[in-house]
């Protein structure tokens, strides 16, 4: 018999106490539960969006269950912008070691449908800011020899595409997959860390909204539902914590067997 007396797993831990965590997209849906799991579990959380009630709403929730938030008005598509924003959140709590990407724009409609000014939205939002921030961010990592955590809020939509209109979105997030991959392997020797989550339906402001064109979707599921910003937590809090030291460039699917396989 083997003996396990020795065995540890002193690695795993979600204990964010130190680290210094920017959300974005942090209004509403994914980004709003995001934030606030981080900051439950000891990380000081900056959250951006372009809706700045929303963010101070968010930012009064935290700061009644015992956290740390610094709100910040931000248009990621504004590349001085997300410069500005790392620069804020420096002077309020020093450097940022978790970034998560979340901020992202459905298009809703057929390729052949879109305007140039809808296309570029779709990717400034989804491709162009998450890679602008995540290089603003693991520079400044690199500068000061800090280790770091960037996951990008991908979809499962990334995998697979039905024909029914945001051909752009599927583009986008499979992008934002490759981004992935490709900025782990360059910034592994530095100690920052890539992943992302491909969520499937998630409740939120934009699932709501596809749900409500798309009615018995959801019964289409090998499972008949729905999921909720919730069971995303323990994928969120695995892969910005120590517990994921081994696992860079990948991209975990939670889509409780929605995607066709």
């Amino acid at each position: 018999m083997n003996d396990t007396s020795s065995l540890s797993i002193d690695s795993f831990s979600t204990d964010l106490t130190g680290h210094i965590a920017l959300v974005t997209g942090a209004s509403s849906g994914l980004g709003y539960r995001f934030a606030q799991v981080l900051a439950k579990h000891g990380a000081q959380v900056a959250i951006a969006a372009r809706r700045v009630d929303r963010l101070d709403e968010l930012a009064s929730v935290i700061r009644g269950a015992g956290g740390e938030c610094l709100p910040i008005e931000l248009d990621v598509r504004d590349a001085d912008g997300l410069a500005a924003a790392v620069d804020a959140i420096e002077r309020a709590y020093g450097a940022v070691t978790i970034l998560v990407n979340n901020a992202g724009v459905p298009d809703a409609t057929f390729a052949t449908r879109m305007s140039v000014e809808l296309v570029d939205t779709v990717l400034d939002t989804n491709v162009r800011a998450p890679f602008l921030l995540s290089c603003e961010i693991a520079r400044r990592l690199i500068a000061a020899k800090l280790p770091g955590r960037i996951v990008n809020v991908s979809s499962i939509g990334a995998f697979i595409y039905t024909g029914v209109g945001a051909a752009l979105y599927s583009i986008s997030k499979a992008a934002l997959n490759r981004m992935t991959e490709a900025l782990a392997v360059e910034w592994a020797r530095f100690g920052i860390n890539v992943t992302a989550m491909a969520p499937g339906a998630v409740s939120s402001e934009m699932t709501d909204m596809m749900l409500e064109r798309m009615p018995g979707l959801e019964e289409t599921f090998p499972r008949k539902r729905v999921g909720r910003p919730s069971d995303l937590d323990s994928t969120l809090l695995y892969l910005v914590s120590p517990s994921s030291s081994f696992v860079t460039g990948t991209v975990i699917k939670v889509d409780d067997g929605q995607q066709p396989r």
